[in-house]
């Protein structure tokens, strides 16, 4: 399926699949290298990021991190905003999207002349939040999490797990419809909520998703179900990350969320080389 995200003066083709690179403004994220707080280094990764091909470029200020208690608003405000305008100012063509499910971060946000909106919550974590999305206008990205990420690996538990998120998707969308979002991306929430073995079968089963006629964004960069199969740390999951990649564009992924966005594109590139029968000779 060939799909485009419309926002406010942009078109994102996904006939071909695209990188959203992640930068953390947070102390306390999972893998350390992603984490920064210094304005320099952040519009420096950005850039980094954009010339080794990233189409997107996704900023958090909130560790969801299995266990993770939020900051206050104000905190992840000013932790966002700074950094935001700065990569605005120097990459102003760039897709930017904001990993947040505040209202009132949001509404700051806006200024930036934001992309995407890319949420955790589907809605769930304040009440005004959608409201605002459907006002700006802006593509949705809807995950699915199974609690908080304080609490999601707390036994998370299922009747049938792709039924059950496939439910769960179609009753948001429809939601999201008649709020008045129509640009919806879905993200099955690997890692949010799961066990590992919830992972893998959500990994096989990706395709299933493909009946929502939504494009599918992954995010299993360097998470846990490499690093407890493996058994390594997140500093040494990069080439289980980029054959979960692998597996996940065969299975119909459109954007991958990554932190090393020239690997990333290297397995996109060889992914397309192989699917038009088209090589280096």
């Amino acid at each position: 399926m060939n799909f485009t995200i419309k926002g406010p003066g942009h078109i994102l083709d996904l006939s071909q699949v695209r990188i959203m690179g992640i930068i953390n403004l947070t102390p306390d994220s999972f893998y350390a290298k992603s984490r920064s707080l210094d304005i320099g280094r952040i519009v420096a990764r950005a850039g980094k990021m954009i010339e080794e091909g990233a189409d997107i470029i996704d900023l958090g200020a909130v560790s969801t991190q299995p266990g993770s208690q939020a900051p206050s608003i104000s905190e992840e405000i000013d932790r966002m905003i700074g950094p935001l305008m700065a990569i605005r100012t120097s990459f102003p063509e760039v897709l930017l999207s904001v990993d947040t499910y505040r209202a009132e971060v949001l509404r700051h946000c806006l200024d930036a002349r934001i992309n995407l909106v890319n949420d955790i919550s589907g809605g769930t974590m304040d009440d005004d939040f959608l409201d605002v999305v459907a006002s700006s206008g802006l593509p949705y990205i809807l995950m699915h999490m199974q609690g908080s990420p304080l609490t999601m690996q707390d036994h998370p538990q299922y009747d049938e797990l792709v039924l059950d998120l496939l439910k769960f998707f179609d009753r948001k969308i429809h939601f999201l419809r008649q709020k008045g979002i129509d640009e919806i991306v879905i993200d099955p929430g690997f890692g949010f909520g799961k066990t590992v073995a919830d992972n893998y079968e959500l990994l096989r089963h990706l395709g299933s998703f493909k009946i929502l006629d939504k494009p599918i964004l992954i995010g299993l960069s360097r998470k846990s179900m490499i690093r407890k199969v493996l058994k390594c740390n997140a500093d040494q999951a990069l080439n289980g990350t980029t054959a979960l990649h692998m597996m996940a564009i065969q299975n119909g992924a459109n954007i991958l969320r990554v932190h090393d966005v020239s690997e990333a594109r290297q397995c996109v590139t060889l992914w397309e080389a192989y699917n038009s029968g088209i090589g280096a000779d």
